[in-house]
């Protein structure tokens, strides 16, 4: 009896220990299994959880990893149940609202790096492709992001009629287009630049631009509108039109 008293009053100490730190300088100094197993805790009470919390961190490689994996995969983590699951999966979803709202309703186009910063949370860590449209008004402000398309890209995968049906819904004057490469690499492939291209002539002939097209990674993006890819693209199809 003194002996389970003795490592309970351990573990608390070690959760207080833990959660004094993070109010007095949030996550500065953390380890990641740290950031981990605080957010274990909040659903495992008397119970250790830096063990737990450095078997998901070696298992899933980083904390992105970890935030990334879906229910089945966490399971296989002894110790990880349900409620742990739900505590890890809300504070990514929390993270990812924040800052979805951090970009509704802004001039994106002068609010670059909150539109990086969503980007990456949002899409840059995961291991399948996703292709995700930013509609925006004629004030360039974000109305709404919509995944169009999960899976590897290909010529046929994205269909423009979709995509314009999406944009005449939300009344959108503008789009900025976003996937990610798992590979980290983010130099675009052939595929992605076809792509670019019949999207970009698609919209114009129902008056909607195109302004941007970027392919993130885990650290890196590249730019299509800085590389003056969107630029060459419109100047196409004008003189086509003339």
């Amino acid at each position: 009896m003194k002996k389970d008293k003795a490592n309970k009053h351990k573990g608390d100490g070690h959760r207080k220990r833990l959660r004094e730190k993070f109010l007095k300088a949030g996550l500065s100094g953390f380890h990641d299994y740290e950031v981990i197993e605080l957010l274990l805790t909040l659903n495992t009470p008397r119970k250790d959880c830096k063990e737990i919390a450095k078997n998901l961190l070696k298992y899933f490689k980083t904390l992105q990893g970890v935030f990334e994996a879906n229910h089945k995969e966490l399971q296989q983590i002894k110790g990880v149940g349900p409620l742990n699951i739900m505590g890890l999966k809300l504070i990514k979803e929390v993270c990812l609202r924040y800052l979805e709202k951090k970009i509704i309703s802004k001039d994106i186009i002068k609010n670059s790096h909150d539109l990086i910063n969503y980007i990456n949370y949002a899409i840059g860590y995961k291991t399948k492709e996703v292709f995700v449209g930013i509609f925006l008004n004629a004030k360039n402000r974000v109305i709404s992001c919509d995944i169009l398309f999960k899976g590897t890209l290909t010529s046929s995968s994205i269909y423009p009629r979709e995509v314009i049906s999406k944009a005449l819904g939300h009344r959108a004057a503008a789009l900025i287009f976003v996937h990610n490469h798992p590979s980290g690499d983010c130099l675009p492939s052939p595929e992605d630049i076809s792509i670019t291209k019949k999207l970009i002539f698609a919209l114009k002939h129902v008056g909607i631009i195109v302004h941007e097209h970027i392919i993130t990674g885990e650290k890196n993006f590249y730019s299509f509108a800085d590389q003056g890819i969107i630029a060459d693209f419109n100047k196409e199809f004008k003189q086509n039109e003339e």
